[in-house]
């Protein structure tokens, strides 16, 4: 398996807070809401039918327990960006997080990284939803949020370097090689879902998340400061401030 472990890095801009923030949250809400009370990750999963219908549903349907969740019911779409089926589950996207979030937060700043990274977390569950939405299957996890992070960074930073693990060695790729096979995996196994076999994988939130990455990366690029590759790294480019730019980000470079 081919796993990220790191890459080229944004020098200056914004520091990126939000990025271990949700690292940071995620882990916590795992380890202090979630082991060992099932009621409380089963509550605040996202379910198509409770989103399709507004209606909670709080028995058990088939072999999938229900339990009452929050008021509203459409919370669950943003509570559950921040829960994890597992360790695994939990490692992986932070690992993916970790490596792909601070470059974009450092480059458009803070505030506008975290408004992104909810909507695209919003944007991969309503995809998802939107392929079953009688579903009664809960689902979870920041993959979709994260997916957008993955989006954003293709269109933003596609001749960065990516070091990967593969087995016990490491090499690096450009970014665009090793997301563009990412995301041509996730769409074959997305349709390789609709005659069944999900895996227990919500592929179309993964495709939804990307796909909104890409349209934010693009906005990104053309709207807010820009970056140039200084030989092994990126470098924001000072900008006249506009309407369009943030005048205390751009003024610091």
């Amino acid at each position: 398996m081919i796993f990220p472990i790191g890459d080229d890095q944004v020098k200056g801009g914004s520091k990126p807070i939000f990025s271990y923030s949700f690292i940071a949250i995620n882990i916590l809400v795992f380890v202090l809401l979630q082991l060992g009370n099932e009621a409380f990750t089963y509550a605040n999963s996202a379910v198509p039918y409770e989103i399709t219908t507004g209606t909670d549903l709080i028995t058990q349907q088939g072999q999938i327990p229900h339990f009452p969740g929050p008021t509203p019911i459409y919370l669950t779409l943003l509570c559950s960006i921040l829960m994890h089926g597992s360790w695994m589950h939990l490692i992986g996207n932070m690992v993916f997080l970790w490596v792909f979030a601070d470059n974009i937060e450092s480059t458009v700043g803070s505030r506008r990284f975290v408004i992104f990274y909810l909507l695209g977390g919003l944007a991969a569950s309503l995809s998802h939803i939107a392929t079953d939405s009688m579903s009664v299957m809960p689902s979870l996890g920041a993959s979709g949020a994260i997916a957008a992070c993955l989006g954003a960074y293709l269109v933003m930073f596609p001749k960065s370097k990516v070091k990967v693990l593969f087995f016990i060695k490491i090499f690096a790729v450009p970014a665009f090689l090793f997301l563009g096979f990412w995301i041509v995996q996730q769409v074959i196994s997305g349709m390789g879902s609709l005659g069944g076999d999900s895996q227990g994988i919500a592929w179309f939130a993964h495709i939804g998340g990307f796909a909104f990455g890409v349209i934010g990366g693009l906005f990104f690029r053309f709207r807010y400061p820009k970056v140039e590759q200084v030989h092994a790294e990126y470098s924001p480019v000072e900008v006249v401030a506009t309407r369009y730019n943030n005048k205390g980000i751009t003024n610091r470079f």
